[in-house]
């Protein structure tokens, strides 16, 4: 079973096995590569994603489970390793060192100081000319200028960032409705808080710093799932398709199931 542990947390080697693996994702062009995973987002369209709905959960824990499986075949084919692994890390915006002078986003996908290059620090903007002249015309400063273009951040300051307080306020929750509505509310606030291509559904998915920011919102999930609290969907809900996935809700409810785990918080 995998292990999804805290960004703070990752060894050189942890991180270096998650660059690779979104080096690699990003020379595939078919639909095993990060342009496609990040277009089923929003741009290109259709746009598949759940927001505002019952399903904003199930469907989001979907996406990740196909990304961490896509992170996984690349590293493999770029190693020629067949044992290579890796997981989805996620970024704990509530944490104390996150809320620090200098916290913020994860010391790892920044962009280091000496120029040199970090595949988590930024995500190639792989959209056809009038998508791409779309997001520029709207969005401006989401991405940089140029042929090659990759998202931009411009993150707000530390002390903005959602609180622990806020965080068990949506683990008291009583209902998954409620929990549900809760945590959509908290994700949002953070999108907007990194700013850039992250604060536009349509090419939030581009910046890699998605997938931890959503890896945190899913472990919410399952703590809530272990809680006294926890409760599954409507029972009318759980047949409910999740596409572009080949799951559905039931299909969703149980991490072990997935494959996977999260590790306990070791660095707050």
């Amino acid at each position: 079973m995998g292990v999804r542990r805290s960004a703070a947390s990752l060894s050189v080697a942890e991180l270096t096995d998650l660059r690779d693996a979104f080096t690699a994702l990003y020379g595939i062009s078919d639909d095993r590569g990060y342009a496609f995973l990040a277009g089923v987002h929003g741009l290109p369209l259709p746009q598949y994603c759940k927001h505002g709905s019952i399903l904003f959960l199930p469907w989001h824990r979907a996406y990740l489970y196909f990304m961490e499986r896509a992170m996984i075949d690349a590293l493999r084919r770029s190693r020629d390793d067949p044992a290579a692994a890796v997981s989805l890390p996620w970024w704990d915006w509530s944490s104390a060192a996150a809320h620090a002078d200098g916290g913020g986003l994860p010391p790892g996908w920044l962009a280091p100081a000496d120029g040199g290059a970090n595949a988590l620090a930024s995500g190639p903007m792989t959209l056809g000319d009038a998508d791409l002249e779309q997001v520029r015309t709207n969005l401006p400063g989401a991405v940089t200028d140029g042929a090659d273009p990759v998202t931009v951040r411009d993150p707000d300051t530390p002390d903005q960032l959602p609180k622990a307080t806020t965080v068990n306020r949506a683990l008291s929750a009583t209902s998954f409705t409620e929990f549900s509505q809760i945590v959509e509310g908290i994700h949002n606030g953070v999108h907007g808080w990194v700013g850039g291509a992250m604060s536009a559904v349509p090419i939030a998915a581009y910046d890699p710093i998605f997938w931890s920011h959503h890896a945190m919102i899913d472990r919410l999930w399952y703590l809530w799932q272990l809680s006294p609290q926890g409760a599954d969907p409507s029972a009318a809900l759980l047949d409910t398709a999740l596409p572009p996935w080949p799951m559905t809700v039931r299909q969703t409810l149980s991490v072990p199931n997935l494959g996977y785990d999260y590790a306990a918080q070791v660095v707050g």
